[in-house]
């Protein structure tokens, strides 16, 4: 297995220069000097999120520093857990004064390094609490949920509990939505072929090139069952089933899915990326003009743009618009409506609600008129808009 790299000592150090080098807004810190933080530092008088992980996983762990999410990660080798050095230093500059939460995936290594830390930042007056990442349902039965590994679901645990410490809430309260996140997260992975550890003389697994292994870890620990390569429907069918036989207690119908390659989404995939960026480019040439800015710096129309162009990006066949031009400038809402207009012609179904009635009604094949929960009118776009009654009352049009 070929891999591009100077020596197998330096990969981990030199992909964290690299890292921060690309990325102005992260900085490599502690006396280990192991530890990815924000570049501005922890927030004062707010809850800090410390996490960590061995490395060969990003953009887990240390790609989600930032603002909203973590505020350091502790570093480790390949596929080898951050050491205390680097799990002390990594709650020493997550700490603004109100605490610290440390939220990481459930392995031993990374328990036993975090727990002498945060014993050691107690003595130092830090105070912590830890959750732990316990999302992959292959790895442990229902009733031994606590021991599961944590994977690509803790992402959602970063962003929720990132989120709650923004607002300023206490360290009960960040590791309580944290804690409910988890428990709420659900997934499951597939092998095709086993990887190498830089240095290593062979692969961490061996998989024949007809197998499939369902439920290895991201380690290659081992899965449910191996067997001959089947359909892509089938995996997936028993991928979803399995989550879905889980589903928390006092769920309700609605999921967030979060597709995750473990490092090997197919080429085609990633060239698909530019394709629909180039898309959004060209409907909201404004983007294009402002991608180097951070969303908070736009204006309430450009932020608008922003949000139909990450919807965009995933390619979908049903759009579906709420309001979308609630608080916008006149001049933003037709520019807005020509792209909607455009997009519809392109054969993309929009399902739209909206008070400027006459735009929506221009780009619309069918209408319906809602009143206290109700549908009072409905019909082709073309009759609506010249109904009397809508046009009395909806579009301030009479005769």
């Amino acid at each position: 297995m070929k891999k591009l790299m100077n020596t197998p000592a330096a990969y981990v150090d030199e992909m964290l220069e690299g890292l921060t080098a690309a990325n102005p807004s992260l900085v490599l810190d502690g006396e280990s000097g192991r530890v990815i933080r924000r570049s501005c530092g922890a927030a004062r008088g707010k809850v800090g999120i410390a996490s960590g992980g061995g490395s060969g996983h990003l953009p887990l762990f240390a790609g989600y520093v930032g603002e909203g999410l973590l505020t350091t990660c502790a570093v480790g080798n390949v596929f080898e857990g951050p050491n205390a050095g680097s799990c002390i230093d990594a709650i020493k500059l997550a700490d603004g004064g109100a605490g610290v939460l440390l939220l990481y995936g459930n392995y031993g290594g990374d328990r036993m390094n975090f727990d002498m830390a945060a014993e050691m930042a107690e003595i130092d007056g830090i105070e912590t609490r830890t959750v732990l990442g316990t999302d992959d349902i292959a790895s442990a039965a229902p009733e031994d949920s606590a021991k599961r590994r944590g994977v690509a679901g803790i992402v959602y645990a970063y962003k929720i509990a990132g989120a709650k410490a923004e607002e300023g809430a206490g360290l009960d309260a960040v590791a309580d939505i944290a804690a409910r996140a988890v428990a709420a997260t659900r997934t499951i992975g597939v092998a095709l072929a086993p990887c190498q550890v830089p240095g290593s003389d062979k692969p961490t697994f061996t998989l024949a090139d007809d197998e499939i292994e369902m439920g290895m870890g991201i380690h290659g620990e081992p899965g449910i069952w191996r067997d001959k390569l089947k359909s892509a429907d089938a995996i997936a069918g028993e991928m979803v089933e399995r989550i879905l036989a889980e589903k928390p207690a006092g769920s309700s119908r609605r999921v967030s899915v979060l597709v995750n390659g473990l490092g090997a989404t197919p080429l085609a995939d990633r060239k698909r990326i530019p394709q629909l960026l180039d898309r959004v480019f060209t409907l909201f040439p404004r983007l294009r003009e402002r991608r180097r800015q951070s969303a908070g710096t736009l204006s309430g129309g450009e932020r608008q743009m922003l949000a139909l162009g990450r919807a965009l990006m995933s390619d979908p066949i049903l759009l579906l618009l709420d309001e979308p031009s609630l608080g916008l400038a006149p001049t933003v809402v037709e520019s807005l409506y020509e792209t909607l207009g455009a997009l519809r012609r392109d054969g993309l179904t929009l399902l739209l609600a909206e008070q400027s009635v006459e735009l929506a009604l221009e780009i619309a094949d069918r209408g319906y008129v809602i009143q206290t929960g109700r549908s009072v009118l409905q019909g082709p776009a073309a009759e609506l808009a010249a109904n009397e009654e809508v046009r009395r009352a909806y579009l301030g049009l009479a005769g």
